[in-house]
């Protein structure tokens, strides 16, 4: 039996990248679970590395993919919105920290920004490639924006922005546990401004409030990094 018409069809398909993006999902949860939740093992680590493997072992572009991917990445405006839920829940503690959550976000970004040109600048990197790192640590969307204003390179910025996304989501649970910190607020706020999207999702997953207040700052970081990256620009000259 030639089984090529139907493998041809499938990788024109949009069932292919939907398909594969769950059940790596999927099998990457399980593999978390077993693993009694170790950060090593962390779903959209494992899940992105899977769909990797499937991709360069299938010979399949990043294009064939995307058709029947993007159905899912539509999915995250709605989820972003859905955090509003918990937030309002939340709402009079929301007040009470409006002071300390601005000067954080304020202070976060700016450490996101300048640690990233400074290690960049450090090890030698291309200019361009210090542009392109500058808005790692806000959402994809806002960095491919913030990339293509300031002449970086905005496929580049996605990946940094991943890495780090993919790398806040890793540590977040053990560093908590290492500093014995507790409070909802705090590992949200501090996983949405350095982790956004992919570190909101994990922490959504140790508690709905942590996981509202990290969407909430990953939305208010992407703001502040867009209004302050041309600011630093100015005044590092790069």
């Amino acid at each position: 039996m030639n089984v090529t018409p139907a493998l041809d069809w499938l990788r024109g398909s949009p069932l292919l990248g939907l398909g594969l993006t769950l059940a790596a999902y999927r099998l990457a949860l399980w593999l978390n679970r077993r693993a009694h939740g170790h950060p090593l093992t962390n779903s959209v680590l494992i899940g992105s590395l899977l769909v990797i493997a499937v991709l360069l072992g299938c010979g399949i572009s990043p294009a064939e993919y995307m058709k029947g991917a993007q159905f899912i990445q539509l999915l995250l405006g709605p989820a972003t919105v859905g955090l509003a839920i918990p937030l309002y829940h939340n709402l009079s503690r929301l007040k009470r920290a409006a002071l300390p959550l601005s000067l954080t976000l304020l202070a976060g970004s700016l450490t996101g920004i300048l640690s990233a040109v400074g290690l960049g600048a450090a090890f030698g990197l291309p200019h361009q490639i210090l542009l392109s790192l500058m808005p790692r640590a806000v959402t994809t969307p806002i960095a491919i924006g913030i990339a293509e204003h300031i002449g970086g390179i905005p496929a580049l910025a996605v990946t940094f922005v991943i890495v780090s996304g993919i790398f806040g989501a890793v540590i977040v649970k053990p560093l908590f546990s290492r500093l014995r910190l507790d409070d909802d607020l705090v590992m949200g706020v501090a996983t949405g401004i350095a982790a956004h999207g992919i570190g909101t999702a994990r922490v959504f997953l140790l508690s709905e409030t942590a996981g509202a207040f990290a969407g909430l700052a990953m939305g208010l970081n992407g703001l502040v990094t867009a209004v302050l990256v041309p600011i630093v620009l100015g005044f590092m000259h790069l």
